[in-house]
């Protein structure tokens, strides 16, 4: 593999709780250091996130935009690399994480490659347990590979956070910062709108931790993504059928409603028995209604925005 600068470029505010162990697992990376520069994006955090990045050889440069696709479009300006990796602050990376990207991304002929991320509580309560649990399991996450994980290299229509070449953002252009979520789904439709190709790696991990750890929080999280799900139609984009059966539910809920229950509590007796952990029967169900139907609901809700 010939060695390319890569510039990883890190979002964050008010990541006083997950940035240490995030830039811990970045600069143990195996890549080497002559080859990679670091750029924390900081939204002007009010808590002790500067403070704390500032420990580590990294570039903290500032996000007077707030949001993460601004973020990004700035550490991209600002960037050295041949490679833009985006890095997630709720991530802690695998040491080979960086060297399989790039390796990927060279051999594969793809415009941008990712992994697979393994859900994990960010805190030691049943109800985190629980959504760690949904975002990584097919019930919860669909058909979505870079969650659910995969057996062999694939191409996808879109990845978590990403690994790019850098000319595809001088063809494309950057990332939609009229996007406050889900930033990466949109720049990926266009990429492949473009002829650009996405692949998603098994051999590529990282462990994630949920911003959402109560259920208010996480339903609330998924009706703000269904709500930005429905922004790719505004351009011209065609929504993939996962992100379109949480609104199929929510608007036929009268008579899938039982269905529904018998297969989230198939699931919950499956997971509490793999899990040995018999209180998810019951709170299992619970992160699976919050997933399904605050996206629901917020793609009901991005759809009567659209036509306003």
């Amino acid at each position: 593999m010939d060695e390319r600068f890569v510039t990883a470029i890190v979002p964050c505010l008010n990541e006083e709780q997950h940035i240490a162990n995030c830039l811990e697992s970045i600069v143990a990376q195996d890549y080497p250091k002559k080859y990679l520069e670091v750029l924390v994006m900081d939204g002007g955090s009010g808590d002790k996130t500067r403070e704390i990045v500032k420990q580590f050889d990294v570039r903290l440069l500032d996000n007077p935009r707030v949001s993460t696709p601004a973020a990004m479009n700035v550490g991209i300006k600002a960037a050295k690399g041949e490679v833009i990796i985006k890095m997630d602050a709720h991530t802690k990376y695998s040491v080979d994480y960086i060297s399989k990207c790039v390796q990927h991304l060279q051999e594969s002929g793809a415009d941008n490659v990712g992994g697979v991320l393994e859900s994990a509580p960010a805190k030691d309560t049943l109800m985190a347990k629980a959504i760690a649990i949904c975002l990584s399991h097919v019930f919860g996450a669909g058909g979505s590979h870079f969650r659910t994980g995969a057996e062999t290299p694939m191409e996808v229509d879109t990845v978590a956070f990403g690994c790019y070449k850098r000319q595809v953002f001088d063809r494309i252009g950057l990332f939609n910062e009229q996007m406050a979520q889900i930033e990466d789904l949109e720049f990926n439709y266009r990429l492949r709108a473009a002829g650009g190709k996405i692949m998603l790696f098994p051999d590529i991990r990282a462990q994630y931790y949920p911003s959402s750890t109560t259920l208010s929080s996480f339903f609330l999280h998924n009706l703000d993504d269904g709500i930005w799900a429905t922004y790719p139609l505004k351009y011209g984009f065609r929504v993939s059928l996962r992100h379109i059966i949480p609104l199929l539910f929510v608007l036929t809920i009268v008579i899938s409603f039982w269905v529904y229950i018998w297969f989230a509590l198939l699931f919950a007796v499956q997971i509490a028995v793999a899990e040995k952990d018999w209180r998810l029967l019951y709170v299992m169900p619970l992160a699976f209604g919050a997933r399904h139907i605050g996206y629901g609901v917020g793609s009901i809700i991005g759809l009567f925005k659209l036509l306003n």
